[in-house]
């Protein structure tokens, strides 16, 4: 592997002007491609499998013209304090909005409050529903506008009108996630390069990535299904691992330069050496994200199969672009003191009390003071320090995560409703409205689906089902069936005592499917039950079920990987624990902060629940694929240090004293990436922002930077033991670049082309 990627970036050195143009019609191509596409299909819900998706699969087909996910919208009316929305002038208002929206577009049913009984106890709230024959990512502007401009009537004439639904349900904010994510990255960049060359060729890169990456997705939304939300973790993903996959390897090209190689073969060797770990860096990530595929869930597939690519591509342009942009500024992303030369004596004349005053700079590697007096890199200091009190670090690493992740123990999944909007939206006064004047199991009605086309009396069957559901603990009340116009289908609304994030609510809903075989042998009538609690169990079961399947397919392929590159078992066993001990960190903080709401005003989190129910193994698969990519990079540092003979101890302080640094800042980088997404307005984007940086936070400086070097400290030559027959089966793909060693010219001989005298020439 090594040998090849050596080949690979002297051809990319040589041919730069090639490259680099290729590269440019890829990029090119790809956006012609996505200019001429049709428009991206929006999120599908659809969940195979599911008791909920089965019944809106019923509904779609006994109730031809309309859809089961059709838009809708709940107007809400609140008379002014000491009034009533049935006085003569409230009403006149109220049915006013009423007649002027069922006239409008694309409208199938406007339904007034004081025909449907949908007034409260108090008369002081009421809601109308307005059903559209079409979705909501359907909906004309005329639609919305219509429906807007009745609301703002009606608004003048005094009452307090709110809209909840789908029909105008309001954009999130957009937050500055990706702009604070590079500023900060381009920050970090520049702290550990001293460069301004060094800090922006990673960006560069990494914003050439996610440009060929969303292009191509765009191009391909319509023919394979990628949505908009692919699009967003492909460039969340892109922006993190591009900038740190071109870190590497300029990081390790300074670091062959230091030692006196020339340009081309100082390129050359950092590919082959950090482009290895970049290889499989990068395929342990795909495999996390190719193995969402296992989960059935259409949506998460395509979210994994997008990003994946993107990783791809992220790493085609670490190992073919960056050696390229290499060739043409040699020494830019040097510090300027190697740009100068490596040692520096100044002499000047006898001054005039007669003396020659010369200075000597002959800095260290890290620039910072004068030899014989260099402080050692902290990266250094730690490891020795971890390496004399291996069993305290560990004890205190495992027990300090272990009490992080507790919380999660707690973990109640479910997907975010307007409950969880700010209340500076109409849907969030909209649900406040509803739960004060009707009870909060109002905002979570449960849709009973009753199938009676094999029932001798469908009208009584549909009946004694309604009334069973009536008299179960916890039903509030049951509305009227609403037939089909064949008769053979019916749907009632079942309202619960408690809201819809409630637990109470879920044990209602398995309550009533546990009776459900003897109300369907009384009745003679099978029924199905969906809604936004029943589907948040459904979906919560579904993902419970797969996360075991999951881990097993990831976990199992990585391992096999990570002891292919490292020669060993003991290293990949380690691997997986220290990632279940991160991921477990980072569920806990999530429960802490979203479900528990401790120091949820710190990241403007207004409404706390429970956790989306996707989260969980999105954040596995993500997290996996990321914490693998610093134990490669880390890791394959020390295993170069031990098979050149290093004892155990001082591989592992040699391995930080390469990489940790560059390990450090490619993780405040990807923590910034992350966390940028925080500042958006939609409370799942904040979800997903904090749970990624939270865990790569746990992952590279607990995990990483203590766990490791504490286990590799303990096992010793022991961790990198392999039985014979199992060394002489696997493939020798050298990491490390241990045949590069031999091979490599001396660096006073390593000519390479004279790219000094070139470089000039470009």
């Amino acid at each position: 592997m090594s040998t090849f990627l050596h080949r690979v970036a002297h051809w990319a050195f040589r041919r730069r002007r090639t490259v680099v143009l290729v590269w440019v019609a890829v990029l090119a191509a790809v956006f012609l491609g996505a200019a001429n596409s049709s428009e991206a299909p929006e999120d599908s819900a659809s969940l195979p499998g599911i008791e909920s998706q089965q019944a809106f699969d019923l509904l779609d087909e006994r109730f031809p013209g309309t859809e089961a996910d059709g838009a809708q919208a709940r107007v809400v009316f609140v008379a002014p304090d000491g009034q009533q929305v049935t006085s003569m002038a409230n009403r006149s208002a109220v049915d006013t909005l009423v007649d002027e929206v069922a006239d409008g577009p694309q409208v199938a049913g406007a339904t007034s409050p004081f025909d449907a009984h949908a007034v409260s106890e108090d008369a002081s709230t009421a809601y109308a529903t307005i059903t559209y024959r079409t979705t909501a990512d359907d909906l004309t502007e005329a639609s919305k506008e219509a429906l807007t401009e009745a609301v703002e009537r009606a608004r003048g004439a005094g009452l307090t009108v709110e809209v909840g639904g789908s029909a105008l349900e309001t954009e999130p904010a957009q937050g500055i996630g990706e702009v604070l994510g590079i500023l900060v990255a381009a920050a970090v960049l520049l702290i550990t390069f001293g460069s301004l060359a060094a800090a922006g060729l990673p960006l560069l890169t990494a914003v050439l990535g996610v440009g060929i990456s969303l292009a191509t997705i765009t191009a391909l939304g319509s023919a394979l299904g990628f949505s908009s939300t692919v699009g967003e973790l492909a460039m969340m993903l892109g922006l993190a691992v591009g900038i740190d996959y071109s870190l590497f390897v300029v990081s390790r090209y300074r670091e062959e330069r230091a030692k006196g190689y020339q340009a081309q073969e100082a390129a050359a060797l950092a590919v082959g050496t950090a482009g290895s770990a970049v290889v499989f860096a990068g395929l342990t990530v795909v495999i996390a994200l190719l193995g969402l595929s296992v989960v059935g869930v259409p949506t998460l597939t395509k979210m994994g199969i997008g990003s994946a690519g993107t990783v791809l591509v992220g790493v085609l342009i670490a190992l073919t672009a960056v050696p390229a942009l290499l060739g043409f500024w040699p020494d830019a992303v040097l510090p300027r003191r190697d740009r100068q030369g490596p040692r520096r004596t100044r002499s000047r004349r006898p001054g005039r009390f007669g003396r020659n005053w010369n200075w000597n700079w002959n800095w260290n590697r890290q620039g910072s003071t004068p030899a014989g007096t260099a402080r050692t890199p902290w990266g250094v200091r730690w490891a020795r320090f971890v390496t004399r009190r291996p069993v305290a670090v560990l004890l205190l690493t495992v027990v300090g995560l272990g009490t992080l992740a507790v919380p999660s123990l707690n973990l109640r999944m479910g997907m975010p409703g307007a409950e969880s909007k700010p209340t500076t939206t109409t849907e969030r006064r909209a649900y406040d409205a509803l739960a004060d004047g009707f009870g909060p199991g109002f905002n979570g009605p449960l849709t009973v689906v009753v199938d009676v086309k094999g029932a001798d009396d469908p009208a009584a069957a549909v009946t004694g089902v309604s009334d069973r559901l009536a008299d179960i603990e916890g039903i509030v009340s049951v509305s009227p069936p609403h037939f089909n116009e064949a008769k053979d289908t019916a749907v009632v609304s079942a309202v619960p005592s408690t809201g819809p994030a409630g637990e109470q609510t879920q044990d209602l809903v398995r309550t009533i499917r546990d009776e459900r075989p003897a109300i369907e042998s009384a009745t003679g009538a099978e029924f199905q039950v969906t809604g936004t609690t029943a589907l948040n169990i459904d979906v919560g079961r579904k993902m419970q079920d797969a996360l075991v399947p999951y881990l097993a397919v990831v976990v199992g392929l990585a391992f096999l990987l990570l002891m292919v590159v490292f020669r060993s078992i003991l290293v990949p066993v380690k691997a997986a624990l220290g990632f279940l001990l991160s991921v477990g960190a980072a569920l806990g903080a999530i429960v802490t902060v979203f479900q528990e709401g401790h120091g949820a005003g710190v990241f403007g989190v207004e409404e706390t629940g429970p956790i989306m129910s996707t989260m969980p193994i999105f954040l596995v698969g993500i997290v996996f694929g990321l914490a693998m990519d610093y134990q490669v990079f880390l890791v394959s540092r020390i295993r170069e240090a031990h098979i050149h003979g290093a004892q155990p101890d001082q591989a592992v302080v040699t391995g930080f004293r390469h990489s940790a640094q560059v390990v450090g800042a490619a993780a405040l980088i990807m923590m910034a990436v992350f966390g940028g997404f925080m500042t958006g307005g939609e409370s799942m984007v904040k979800m997903v922002g904090f749970g990624l940086a939270s865990a790569v936070f746990f992952d590279a400086f607990v995990v990483r930077m203590a766990f490791v070097p504490a286990v590799l400290a303990l096992l010793g030559k022991r961790a990198w033991w392999l039985p014979g027959r199992l060394d002489r089966l696997l493939p020798r793909v050298d990491v490390e670049g241990e045949a590069l060693t031999r091979r490599a010219p001396a660096p006073d001989d390593a000519s390479g082309d004279d790219d000094r005298r070139e470089s000039v020439t470009v």
